[in-house]
């Protein structure tokens, strides 16, 4: 593989777009809008779950190979970069004759989104290295209690580390992207015209991106739970709470978070040089 990327003859017409962030970041409800835009196109009705990319692929194992929500980005299988023996051109175009049916090709600018996009960043550039990205974070127990329920009677624990351990591989990798923008789910539901503006001048679009279309849910339900944690009659669920402040309180400065009063929002972390 050259410097340049292996992708030759696999969407160098278009302008590809990945969007990435965990499950219950906003992914879906982020790609969807941008979708509605004249100059481009997204999946739709692919029948796959919420028309992801991972799910209509053989390139590359879906996030459910290493554990699925709330787990995949434990798993060290999951960080793809371009050392990986699925670097290739030949993959390269592969992926994109099998999302190609799924695209309205003759629109310039093509998304497709799926969660471990977040750890696979530096995998994807190599196979397209005009390809930009487009993140979406949100709050890591926010995140953590709205995908315990798919995690079989696992505790907090699990997806709060997962949030770290995604977030951690994604700022590392970050420094090798040419194209990236971060755009917080918070700030997002606070000022949609605003954040969905920055999103379309990174990508070049003409005109505004439909703040209209943008349908997302607030997070007041998920930190008056954590609030509540707190006062638990149920000893374990305090101690669990309790812990997980002082596991990740610190680490969660860094990226703008407070851990015990969620409705602090800080920017996100400059980019370091790679």
């Amino acid at each position: 593989m050259t410097a340049e990327g292996p992708c030759a003859g696999s969407g160098e017409d278009h302008k590809l777009v990945f969007v990435g962030g965990l499950h219950r970041s906003g992914t879906t409800p982020l790609a969807r809008v941008l979708a509605e835009h004249p100059q481009v196109s997204g999946f739709a009705g692919t029948t796959a779950t919420e028309d992801e990319g991972q799910h209509l692929q053989d390139v590359y194992p879906a996030a459910r190979v290493y554990g699925g929500a709330g787990r995949f980005a434990l798993d060290p299988r999951a960080h793809l970069t371009e050392a990986s023996p699925l670097a290739t051109g030949a993959n390269a175009a592969r992926l994109f004759d099998q999302w190609r049916p799924h695209w309205d090709t003759s629109r310039q600018v093509l998304v497709e989104k799926s969660p471990p996009n977040l750890v696979m960043t530096r995998f994807l550039q190599a196979l397209y290295p005009q390809a930009y990205f487009v993140v979406i974070v949100r709050h890591p127990v926010v995140v953590a209690l709205s995908t315990e329920k798919w995690l079989h009677g696992r505790s907090l624990r699990t997806p709060m580390a997962n949030w770290f351990a995604a977030h951690d591989t994604f700022c590392a990798d970050a420094a090798w992207l040419r194209r990236l923008h971060v755009v917080k789910y918070e700030s997002l539901v606070a000022d949609p015209q605003a954040e969905l503006d920055a999103v379309g001048s990174f990508l070049g679009l003409v005109g505004p991106v439909p703040a209209g279309s943008w349908q997302a849910g607030r997070s007041g339900a998920y930190e008056d739970s954590w609030r509540q944690l707190a006062a638990d009659r149920r000893p374990w669920k305090r101690m669990v709470r309790a812990s997980l402040v002082r596991t990740y309180a610190e680490r969660a400065r860094p990226y703008g978070y407070d851990i015990e009063d969620l409705d602090v929002l800080g920017p996100w972390p400059a980019r370091r040089a790679a």
